[in-house]
């Protein structure tokens, strides 16, 4: 049986970030994941400033800007007319040392943390494992696993559940994930091509009630994510097709482009009715899952796992009660309830469901006033500061 104090479940980046943070902090930690090792799907690529803090915190921002790039500005593009509004990150300026947002693919994190993980020698990570059981006690938790078709058993203190929107920890757990699945799904496409040349802005929201998407700039040497909707009806075996015919439809006409990879998937707005049980902690999308039009999911995961990590070490290292879990639970909760999902949902309304011209009319009218006025495009920036949670170590 393998022994640490804590076995982190999901070696995404939210997975990947805790078992860093705690073992910074001198905890033994397992990391277990069932694929073989980092996964090359477009994915999540942009974050928000109000991670960077903690980014920092754990040594990995300037690695993170080194290969990937700083986002000082993104657009709304009226499809229809051409219009664009663009909104200046900068102007969070006096509330962030990093008024910026990082582009990075996801990938590409994971690999960062994992060089940081792999010199740690209070961390261990067991690949092709597949967690099948919990059990908890008052001392602990064993997990059950299997890896090339072999029973594994871990005995750990804490059980951090970071394994995804499917997350078998959650469901072993007990804990219920209520919300709904929207009618559409995303189709996320990675392709070559040189957008910019053709007057494109590196982040853009292209606002149209039958082609909107999410445009943006993935790597300095020129891959682009082009996220668009679809009926969750259509086969699936046809996908391909009808990327090429959207691209047809809203990219340049006389550009060329080579698709390289794309993704289709269904889209949640659910939360947990819990994020502590017991000795199992949730994170990320194991907790929560909403559209990605805002680029919230990840960037409220990493949040999380900036929380989390402070808070389980300090119990852990004897410093905080266990109480402080709850706040951390409670809290993250909350923030996603009341912050992330809601803004997320709205986004989504604006970029990909604008077909009540009315509506969209006053949409328009009111994000190039916010665009024109400093103070209030601060505002509206503002949501990522209340994504964050200050340490809940002593307030509980």
């Amino acid at each position: 049986m393998n022994r640490s104090t804590v076995v982190v479940v999901g070696a995404g980046p939210v997975g990947m970030l805790t078992a860093l943070g705690l073992a910074q902090a001198g905890v033994e930690v397992t990391l277990v994941e069932a694929n073989a090792g980092i996964v090359a799907e477009p994915r999540a690529m942009t974050y928000h400033w109000a991670v960077h803090d903690g980014m920092e915190r754990l040594g990995l921002l300037e690695d993170m800007i080194d290969e990937g790039f700083k986002l000082r500005e993104m657009c709304y593009r009226v499809l229809s007319t051409g219009e664009v509004i663009r909104f200046d990150i900068d102007a969070v300026s006096e509330l962030t040392r990093h008024p910026y947002a990082v582009v990075l693919g996801q990938d590409q994190l994971e690999g960062i943390i994992l060089r940081r993980l792999a010199a740690m020698s209070n961390v261990r990570i067991d690949w092709r494992t597949r967690v099948t059981g919990l059990e908890q006690d008052e001392t602990g938790v064993t997990v059950l696993a299997e890896r090339d078709a072999e029973h594994v058993r871990y005995r750990a203190g804490w059980v951090v559940g970071a394994d995804g929107a499917r997350s078998i920890v959650r469901k072993l757990s007990g804990a219920s994930f209520d919300g709904m699945t929207w009618p559409e799904r995303f189709v996320a496409t990675n392709v070559e091509c040189d957008l910019e040349a053709h007057g494109w802005d590196p982040c853009n929201y292209v606002v149209d009630a039958k082609d909107g998407a999410v445009v943006a700039k993935v790597t300095r040497a020129g891959i682009w994510r082009v996220t668009f909707a679809e009926d969750v009806s259509l086969p699936l075996d046809g996908v391909e097709e009808r990327i090429h015919a959207y691209y047809a439809r809203v990219l340049p006409a006389d550009m060329p482009y080579r698709l390289v990879l794309h993704s289709a998937y269904n889209m949640h707005q659910r939360w947990v009715d819990r994020m502590r049980i017991g000795r199992v902690l949730l994170a990320g999308d194991a907790a929560h899952v909403t559209n990605p039009t805002n680029g919230f999911g990840l960037v409220s995961g990493m949040l999380d796992a900036q929380v989390l990590i402070d808070a389980l070490a300090a119990v852990i290292g004897g410093t905080a009660p266990p109480s402080v879990l709850d706040r951390y639970a409670e809290e993250r909760r909350r923030v996603f309830e009341q912050v992330a999902s809601p803004s997320s949902v709205e986004t989504k309304r604006l970029v990909f469901h604008s077909d009540d011209a009315e509506r969209l009319s006053q949409d328009l009218a009111r994000l190039r006033e916010i665009a024109a006025n400093r103070d209030l495009l601060r505002e509206r920036f503002l949501v990522g500061h209340r994504l964050r949670t200050p340490s809940v170590v002593g307030a509980a």
